[in-house]
């Protein structure tokens, strides 16, 4: 229930104010909910660190404290987004975003209408008409009537449904029933409109766009939880390890100690074996405390800040058209970057710009548009060609490119089926059209491919120019003429076209038609049998090129005909029962027997890079998900555009059932398809008849051969997420190389995403621009936010942003498995490192009487992690790549031991801590063999204490040293300086700690005066720490050399490639692209919505005055040329050699 009444009436209600919350913490929030999310990191005692890292509330307020003008004591005062209540009634000027779920009250334009954008919800930047009730529209912007209008609304409880809404508006003592059509929704902007008021309904998180925006998860790398697991097995080696000790200990002081307990204790009797036992393994729990990777956590933090900062730094993904870099917005989730093996991706705005642009037409059986030389052949689409000149046409859209000269011939040497084509074009359509303040034409338009059309026929010399509701003025070739408008015959999803009737100037009556060359071509004269078979093949021609097409008709109507069908029609509208029945069968009735004029081609622009960026992406094993809002036709075209749709695909299911049942039979007939094209693989269908797990057989999976995709509608998609047949729509979707849902919601999306998280068991992306995408986005395990035209939803609720598409090959190729790569071999060293450096504690447990007593100085143990073996390996966490940024563009197939888990995971793990304990053997066992009865170069006993442990940790610091620079693939002055330094550094200390000096000011805390200078001074103790080192590193260096000689990965052979090569790399010849035919027919108006005819013809939209400018349909245009036959060629080539792999996933 909502009211406009004083704020002491709404505060009886338990509304939700206008605040919002999308990222994870509060101020009163902040700490418990981190607390809780860092204590998730088995051993973490820094995360005090991390939450000064991962604050982010800057978000929210930017959104929150945006302005608007509320309607506060009688006056428009400016208030701040977050203070917008329930009741309140706003004020919302033209291009501005709308701070809540509003009914519209008033607006500029008559009848109370308003066009809105609402991109941010469904992604559909084609314009939208919203009208206020005829009793509240009254109420114009007299701001005293609205300061007193009290109405109550009682509606539908806050939902994430965008296209429905129940209620009723109770005001002046009568009732009036409220639809989707009376509200405007909180992200949506006003477009084409001076100004409108509205009273809040919903606001904050009641918004039916917060409704749709879904949780906000903790994300969590799949390294994360594997080091969780780690850190617990560490622990409980560590208390084995302190049981050992502790047993031993026990026996010890049975066997032994007896000897000298007397002169320890002083009284025999207090001192027990058991008991000692237990206090040792206490302390050996202390000792050996260090094995367990307590600063492991700051390391993988401040090696993840530097990731971070590279992506923000990177001025390859800058995009100077907008002066957007990219962003790293966690500092989390990068090395998830490099296992990435589902992308779920939107359509409008991220794969395209959203621009339409006419390219071709066919008219009358010949083809316009294409460039042909001398001989008659095709000028090649990478070749200069000169445009069409219009400067003879004042009113030309100068951003219009239309490069076939023979049609503007055609045009001035009066051609009559031309005329009369580019004349559909200028009065079928429901665009406005206004002049600005320079008298140039600006068209309103409510679908863009629309706008195309109509800027097409306008700069071929068909100017609409204005209509009212009985008329329509265009300019033909220069000459006004004014057609009478009949009757409009509009656009709906089930008829696929759009009719209007025409009185010409003439006196004769016109029926012009547009629409899906599958429906049209059913209602065409059989005269036209012989064009419609050329048309026909200019459309698959034109399809074939991914363009959208459209067909164009028409029909002769005479006067007493029509007059008997314009009278049934308005008994129709009359009617009370069926009437939507009656009128199609008018409109049907008299769309017959049309005559065929041609067809149009439009092309929804693909931004720059977006084809060459999924077939590397496809190349690097990763599948292309495309979740869209818009029609299948349209998602289809988009498909076939970027090749993820091709017509060598083996097969292309579509699934279009309307309940449960069909959609399941849909299904089971298709992977009845799939399977019976691979009859060879004859336990593939037992396979899949299984209905137990969802998990799936990756041996089944790889003996699918061929190419096959999958496309799903999202009524049909609803029954196929149901649990009993979610199975089977996985089943197959998992098989096929493309999958597209079109028509899906914002939350449809989401479960899309959450259902291949669950059972795929695989990492996912999903990136989109709007916020219907933001429930996507958040439940994936990395979300891409695109800064683009809809908003910054999106970006908010993102991990990473950036401004175009085609960064994402960057992002996940360069960074992403550069990061992945970093952290795995950083781990790797870690844990060696430890495990080398504790376990030494152990082994001179047994020669101690397990007396808990450290082999190693205290402030050693101390410095060891903190000072001498830091700062190296976090160089190479943060700097290390083993090749070049362009080698992990060009050869996508690096990327694939991410996606693996190959370098690094729990067998990894082991052969670290193998590695470590071999280390640690050979630093205990070779100094103390060399000590064994020895004696230095004077002749004195060397084999004391603290010369033992100088030895040995003058070995450790030198063999980890050794270890990491063998792991070190790429040099920079910091490695240098980080690990040698670290060297020199650890003898200063040693020297230092050793010295008179020291010992003067702490003589307590540093009591062996000397030791490092007479031990170091020796050359047997330097022949000593030599042997161990050797000893150490050796057997690696041996395993490494016969591993990349005998059995090299791509990577090994590339990094040689690299050394090898001292100059630039040549630059690629790039090639055209092919033409590719096709059979497949793209549907007519896309973003069409049904009833802006019956707008028109009642006139509720024609407007009172001119609007101010507003940006109209701007063209950007693309120039980007494919490479995807260099790539793969240049990809396969590389992998030939050594490829085991020849099924159809590459």
């Amino acid at each position: 229930m909502s009211s406009a009444a004083p704020q002491t009436n709404v505060m009886l209600f338990l509304f939700q104010d206008n605040r919002i919350h999308t990222s994870k913490y509060n101020i009163l929030t902040f700490l418990p909910i981190n607390l809780f999310e860092q204590f998730q990191r088995v051993a973490n005692a820094y995360f005090l660190f991390l939450l000064i890292l991962q604050f982010r509330h800057k978000s929210d307020n930017q959104v929150n404290n945006r302005q608007s003008e509320v309607l506060i004591d009688s006056k428009l005062q400016n208030e701040k987004w977050m203070n917008v209540k329930v009741g309140d009634i706003i004020k919302l000027e033209n291009n501005q975003f709308v701070a809540a779920d509003l009914l519209l009250l008033s607006s500029s334009e008559p009848y109370g209408l308003c066009y809105i954008e609402t991109a941010e919800l469904d992604g559909e930047t084609n314009l939208k008409v919203r009208h206020a009730l005829s009793v509240t529209s009254e109420l114009g912007a007299d701001i005293n009537r609205l300061a007193e209008f009290d109405g109550i609304v009682v509606c539908e409880a806050p939902n994430n449904k965008l296209d429905k809404f129940t209620g009723v508006l109770s005001w002046k003592e009568s009732k009036h029933s409220l639809s989707n059509e009376k509200i405007i929704l909180r992200g949506c902007v006003l477009r084409n409109t001076s100004w409108c008021f509205g009273m809040v309904i919903f606001a904050g998180p009641d918004t039916k766009l917060m409704q749709n925006s879904g949780k906000t998860n903790f994300k969590r790398t799949s390294i994360d939880r594997l080091m969780n697991t780690l850190v617990l097995w560490i622990f409980g080696f560590l208390i084995c390890l302190g049981i050992i000790l502790a047993i031993g200990n026990t026996i010890w002081e049975n066997e032994v100690g007896d000897q000298f307990r007397t002169f320890l204790f002083g009284n025999e009797g207090e001192k027990n074996s058991v008991f000692s036992g237990f206090l040792t393994f206490w302390s050996y729990i202390i000792i050996l405390n260090t094995v367990v990777p307590i600063s492991l956590y700051v390391s993988v933090e401040v090696i993840r800040l530097g990731h971070s900062y590279f992506i923000n730094w990177d001025r390859k993904m800058y995009y100077f058209g907008k002066a957007t870099p990219a962003e790293a917005r966690t500092t989390t989730l990068n090395e998830e970057l490099g296992q990435i093996e589902y992308i779920f991706s939107d359509k409008t705005g991220t794969l395209t710009q959203n621009i339409m642009t006419f390219k071709k037409c066919s008219i009358n059986g010949k083809i316009y548009g294409e460039v042909h030389d001398d001989q008659g052949q095709e000028i090649g689409m990478t070749k200069k060609k000169e445009a069409v000149g219009f400067s003879v046409d004042p009113q030309a859209d100068r951003t219009f490119q239309f490069l076939d000269h023979h049609l503007m011939e055609s045009i001035k040497l009066g051609d009559p089926k031309v005329h009369e084509f580019l004349r559909v074009l200028a009065l079928c359509h429901t665009v406005m059209s206004e002049e600005n303040s320079a008298g140039q034409l600006i068209y309103q338009v409510q679908s863009p491919d629309e706008g195309a059309l109509v800027t097409a026929a306008k700069n071929l010399g068909f100017i609409f120019k204005s209509r009212t509701p009985e008329t329509i003025t265009i300019e033909e070739l220069g000459t006004l003429a004014t057609y009478q408008l009949l009757a409009f015959l509009d656009f709906n999803n089930f008829r696929k076209r759009m009719s209007v009737i025409v009185r010409n100037p003439e006196g004769q009556i016109k029926l012009y038609s547009k629409g899906a060359d599958t429906i049209l071509f059913e209602r065409l004269h059989p005269s036209n049998e012989d064009l419609l078979t050329l048309t026909s093949d200019h459309l698959s021609e034109f399809a074939g090129e991914g363009l959208r097409t459209l067909a164009i008709a028409c029909r002769d109507l005479g006067d007493t005909y029509f007059r008997e069908w314009h009278k049934r029609l308005e008994d129709a509208n009359a009617a009370t029962d069926e009437k939507d029945e009656l009128i199609a069968g008018l409109y049907e009735e008299i769309e017959r027997d049309l005559m065929l004029l041609g067809a149009t081609a439009i092309e929804d622009k693909l931004q720059e890079g977006v084809t060459e960026t999924i077939t590397s992406l496809n190349l690097a094993n990763i599948k292309i998900w495309v979740l869209t809002g818009d029609k299948q036709e349209t998602a289809i075209n988009i498909g076939y555009a970027c090749n993820m749709l091709t017509d060598d695909m083996n097969e292309v299911f579509i699934i279009a059932g309307n309940t449960a049942t069909e959609v399941r039979e849909e299904l089971r007939k298709a992977k009845e398809n799939l399977f019976g094209q691979n009859r060879s693989f004859s336990n593939g269908h037992v396979v899949f008849e299984k209905k137990q797990p969802l998990e799936l057989d990756s041996v089944v999976e790889e003996t699918v051969t061929g190419d096959y995709a999958l496309i799903i509608n999202g009524h049909s998609l609803a029954h196929a997420l149901e649990s009993d047949v979610k199975n089977d729509l996985l089943e197959l979707a998992c098989m096929c190389k493309t999958v597209i849902c079109c028509r899906v919601t914002p939350l449809q999306k989401a479960q899309v995403v959450e259902l291949v998280k669950k059972h795929r068991n695989a990492v996912t992306l999903a990136i989109g621009d709007g916020a219907n995408d933001v429930s996507m986005i958040k439940s994936a395990h990395i979300g891409v936010g695109i800064s683009g035209q809809e908003g910054l939803q999106a970006v908010l609720a993102s991990d990473y942003s950036f401004a175009q598409f085609r960064y994402l090959q960057r992002l996940l190729l360069v960074h992403g498995r550069w990061s992945y790569f970093r952290m795995c071999k950083f781990l790797c060293y870690f844990f060696y490192k430890n495990f080398a450096f504790t376990l030494v504690h152990f082994w001179f447990g047994f020669f101690c009487g397990f007396s808990a007593q450290t082999v190693y100085d205290q402030w050693f143990i101390a410095l060891f992690n903190i000072v001498y073996t830091s700062l190296p390996v976090l160089a190479m966490g943060i700097f290390d790549q083993d090749v070049s940024d362009q080698n992990s563009m060009d050869y996508p197939q690096l990327y694939k031991p991410g996606q693996q888990n190959l370098l690094f995971n729990k067998c990894k793990f082991f052969i670290c801590v193998a590695h470590g304990i071999y280390t640690s053997l050979a630093l205990f066992f070779i100094p103390y063999g060399a000590f064994y009865n020895a004696a230095g170069e004077d002749g004195q006993y060397i084999a004391d204490y603290q010369s033992f442990a100088v030895t040995m940790a003058t070995s450790l610091v030198i063999v980890v040293s050794v270890q990491i620079a063998l792991d070190t693939s790429y040099w920079t002055v910091i490695n240098h300086v980080f690990i040698w330094g670290s060297i020199a550094t650890y003898f200063s200390i040693l020297f230092a700690m050793h010295s008179n000096g020291i010992f003067g000011i702490f003589p307590n805390q540093f009591p062996f005066v000397g030791i490092a200078w007479h031990s170091l001074n020796q050359k047997c103790i330097w022949l000593v720490v030599l042997l161990t080192t050797v000893a150490s590193v050796m057997p690696i260096v041996t395993f490494r050399f016969l591993r990349v000689d005998l059995f090299p990965t791509l990577s090994d052979q590339i990094r040689q490639w690299q050394k090898a090569q001292k100059k630039a790399r040549p630059l690629y010849s790039r090639k055209p692209q092919t033409r590719r035919s096709s059979s497949r027919r793209s549907g007519y108006a896309f973003a069409h919505q049904e009833g802006y005819g019956e707008l028109i013809t009642s006139g509720k939209n024609m407007r009172a005055k001119n609007l101010p400018p507003t940006s109209g349909l701007e063209k950007t245009p693309s120039n980007s040329t494919s490479w995807i036959e260099n790539l793969c060629k240049k990809a396969t080539d590389t992998v030939s050699s050594f490829s085991q792999d020849k099924t159809v996933k590459l």
